[in-house]
């Protein structure tokens, strides 16, 4: 007979902890991942430095590759192009600050498999100038001006 109590308190034990462990599982689920930082580009990747340099008069640009989880995109590199000059390459969940001149510069990106894509970003110091870099569901490239 105390054999039978005592499996039952282990029972009502158990389901116990597994309620609460449920309990604990389900308030993690809920919580939104800590957002990473983006990774500069490692400097001897820029190909063209000029680019890369802060001068009098120059307006930063932020060039953002968003991270990506699919596999079959997260390992391509992105060659970044400034008006036509291949300066670097981007790859997944990497930023580069380029210092331009106000005005209309041509941003392009590409991949081994995508032709150039151009954006005609306006470079203005009254603005917020950052670009993100990404792919859409078909693995295509693409580059769009988002707001900070």
């Amino acid at each position: 007979m105390p054999s039978r109590v005592f499996h039952a308190s282990l029972k009502m034990l158990a389901f116990a902890a597994c309620a609460v462990l449920a309990f604990a599982l389900a308030g993690c689920a809920q919580e939104p991942p800590t957002p990473v930082p983006f990774k500069p580009v490692p400097p001897e990747r820029i190909l063209m430095p000029l680019y890369t340099q802060p001068a009098p008069g120059l307006v930063a640009v932020d060039v953002r590759r968003e991270r990506g989880a699919d596999v079959i995109v997260r390992f391509r590199d992105a060659p970044v192009y400034i008006d036509g000059q291949h300066v670097t390459d981007l790859m997944n969940g990497e930023h580069v600050v380029f210092y331009l001149s106000p005005g209309v510069h041509r941003i392009g990106v590409t991949t081994q498999f995508d032709p150039v894509v151009e954006l005609r970003f306006m470079v203005d110091p009254r603005y917020t100038n950052r670009a993100s870099v990404a792919f859409d569901k078909d693995h295509r490239i693409q580059i769009r001006r988002v707001a900070q």
